[in-house]
């Protein structure tokens, strides 16, 4: 295990939904998705596949795919990689398998994209992210699977994504690039111990999706690369995300449930996501809600999370047109370095997929609990900055320390249509926020 993420397992332990357990010292949310063990195991090997980085293991994959499909052994089947690089085209994974990659191994996806698959936009977003129409099917897809898991010594799921950069960077996209790895409509899925390098957008995507547990992982990107989020749960439940380090061009966590009038119509939440122990950097946010979130998203643990050279360190964002709430948020026991903003809480972040939102669509965010946060070299604590007809509620903020440059005069917090409590913040939040008895909503989260 790399040094970065063992130190994670030391972080102070703070009290976890109720769906997480303790292993030893460590709480995990991880027993929502039992580790299986598969009796039939099978290599690319077997198949044809040749890792010199060369040869095209197109036809490797999905003929060993379709062997795991068909053949049904019971228990499921495990698709070893061994060391080696094994450059393809985009696959579908199928139910009941385990894709593992040795140590040493590396599967990289072709830089051809003109023979990139299509599939139809998201439901939940009316068209492609990016671009209007469809969309590019991810690297390593499923849809509508059970019980799928990819982990391995930590080999490397490599997206070569500069391609894609550049298209994006010079206009010349004609869809919404291909995420790295996305489970649509799935459950039962487990991604562990391997490295995610370079995708050409999102890295993990699981939408529509539950009982998901993303661990152990390690997700990599240049800090200018475009829209390059690290993992994203998006319209889905029971999410555990933990001990794992990300350092990309965006959010490192993003929580999301749609966009504007399709998630509104579409109205499936995001619910039930712990995000724990995860260290990391970007330019953009560490841990963000948003900002596509119209069809809600509630019940979010965040905890036990190192931040360094950040652009927002936690970041809640939303707008007009989105409607949908962000409710029972707790974050907890976070530590930044070398940050933009601490935090920030905003309802003028993001575009919109058309000209037919409703700007009469407000979201509604309230229960949003901050606490035990320490922050050095913050440039500005903080800002929360609700809706003039939809103000943001119960907001709590509890033992937040945020200090600037060392002889730097601390920026003041920015607030406006918020109304809350706090108790023991430095430097002291804004009017709205300055009420230190305990009452309403925050009594139960000082």
């Amino acid at each position: 295990m790399p040094p970065f993420l063992l130190s994670l397992l030391l972080f102070t332990i703070s009290v976890p939904f109720s769906s997480c357990i303790a292993v030893g010292e460590v709480i995990t949310c991880s027993g929502i998705v039992p580790m299986k063990y598969r009796n039939d195991k099978i290599s690319i090997a077997d198949f044809g596949g040749v890792g010199d980085g060369k040869t095209l293991n197109t036809k490797a994959f999905r003929e060993a795919i379709y062997r795991i499909q068909h053949l049904r052994r019971r228990g499921g089947s495990l698709l070893y990689i061994p060391p080696g690089v094994y450059l393809t085209e985009s696959f579908n994974l199928t139910s009941h398998m385990t894709l593992y990659l040795a140590r040493g191994a590396v599967i990289k996806a072709t830089q051809d994209t003109w023979n990139w698959p299509l599939i139809a936009p998201l439901p939940s977003y009316g068209r492609g992210r990016e671009r209007a129409g469809g969309r590019y099917m991810s690297f390593i897809h499923g849809d509508g699977l059970r019980d799928v898991i990819i982990t391995g010594e930590n080999g490397t799921i490599d997206g070569q994504g500069d391609v894609w950069w550049d298209m994006w960077r010079q206009r010349t996209l004609l869809f919404t690039r291909p995420n790295l790895v996305e489970f649509v409509n799935s459950s039962g899925i487990i991604i562990s111990n391997v490295i995610f390098r370079n995708s050409p957008f999102w890295n993990i995507h699981p939408v529509y999706s539950s009982n998901v547990v993303i661990r152990y992982v390690t997700i990599l990107a240049p800090l200018d690369s475009p829209n390059t989020d690290g993992i994203d749960p998006d319209s889905s439940s029971n999410v555990c995300i933990e001990d794992s380090y990300i350092s990309t061009g965006d959010d490192l966590v993003a929580v999301k449930s749609g966009w504007d009038e399709y998630g509104i119509a579409y109205g499936r939440p995001s619910s039930g996501i712990t995000i724990r122990r995860i260290t990391g950097s970007s330019p953009f946010s560490g841990i963000a809600i948003g900002s596509e979130t119209s069809g809600g998203v509630k019940n979010v643990l965040v905890e036990n999370i190192n931040l360094y050279n950040m652009g927002v360190g936690i970041h809640i964002k939303t707008n007009i047109g989105r409607g949908g709430f962000i409710t029972n948020i707790t974050v907890t026991d976070v530590y930044m370095e070398n940050v933009r903003k601490g935090i920030r809480i905003a309802g003028d972040v993001g575009d919109h997929p058309d000209e037919s939102f409703n700007p009469n669509a407000l979201p509604v965010v309230n229960g949003i609990t901050f606490k035990s946060i320490w922050g050095e070299k913050v440039q500005q604590p903080g800002s929360i900055q609700g809706l003039k007809n939809s103000p943001f509620t119960g907001i709590c903020l509890s033992n937040i320390n945020l200090h600037g440059e060392p002889g730097a005069r601390s920026s003041p917090w920015k607030c406006s249509d918020v109304s809350g409590s706090s108790l023991q913040v430095s430097p002291w939040p804004c009017s709205e926020l300055t009420r230190t008895h305990q009452t309403g909503s925050c009594s139960d989260h000082f």
